[in-house]
């Protein structure tokens, strides 16, 4: 499929509260320089996401009182592309949004969700495996999480559990998922070998995604349509 129909939605709507005092509620470390790298974190993701898909197919999605900002460190980003929502939700309402939005635009869009403020030390591997995961959606009716190898039981992260045996290169189907796992737990998981810590990063064709809530989250789902 053409990259024409790949976009990016970057989630930038949160108040970074684990990262308090130097992120705050009216500055979240989104919109921080935090390692002194001569950008902020949305201007890192942004340019990471720019190698991979058309720079108009990138979407930010942020809380309407940080959209100032948005456009302030994202100057090239059309105002379109900037999505305000009213109040936080956490992450369900945020995809339903950009996917309602993108179905009506491009009904073969394939999408990837990314949080705005992670530090990717190998962006030119994370490009590689991202690509992977969207040529993956673009063939596969399936939905994909990008997984990291664990290198220490961290209680506060979630965790994957996948299959041993690849459904393509590098790519498993995801047995289960678990939230913050006590440090017994977390320690259990590591030696087994097959988790990984999740990403929060979600990659799907958006046809596919608005069907699964219509299924599991009819509720939400009959919000959007109302609204279409």
């Amino acid at each position: 499929m053409s990259s024409k129909h790949n976009y990016v939605a970057i989630m930038a709507g949160g108040i970074g509260s684990r990262f308090w005092p130097m992120s705050r509620t009216a500055y979240p470390k989104q919109f921080l320089d935090i390692l002194n790298m001569g950008k902020t974190l949305i201007q890192q993701t942004f340019e990471r996401y720019k190698k991979l898909v058309p720079e108009e197919n990138i979407f930010i999605i942020t809380s309407a009182e940080y959209v100032p900002i948005v456009k302030e460190q994202l100057p090239n980003v059309k105002d379109e592309n900037i999505l305000g929502e009213p109040s936080r939700k956490n992450t369900a309402p945020c995809v339903a949004y950009i996917s309602f939005k993108l179905l009506k635009k491009d009904p073969e869009a394939s999408l990837i969700v990314a949080p705005s403020d992670h530090l990717i030390t190998e962006p030119s591997e994370f490009i590689k495996t991202s690509k992977k995961a969207l040529d993956f959606v673009n063939h596969i009716n399936a939905f994909v999480t990008l997984g990291i190898k664990p290198t220490y039981p961290n209680t506060g992260y979630g965790y994957i559990q996948h299959d041993t045996t690849a459904a393509a290169p590098d790519i498993y189907k995801v047995k289960t998922f678990t939230e913050k796992p006590n440090a017994e737990l977390a320690q259990t998981f590591i030696a087994s070998g097959d988790f990984l810590w999740n990403a929060g990063i979600f990659i799907w064709k958006v046809k596919n995604i608005v069907t699964a809530f219509e299924k599991y989250l009819p509720e939400m789902y009959e919000v959007f349509v109302a609204e279409k």
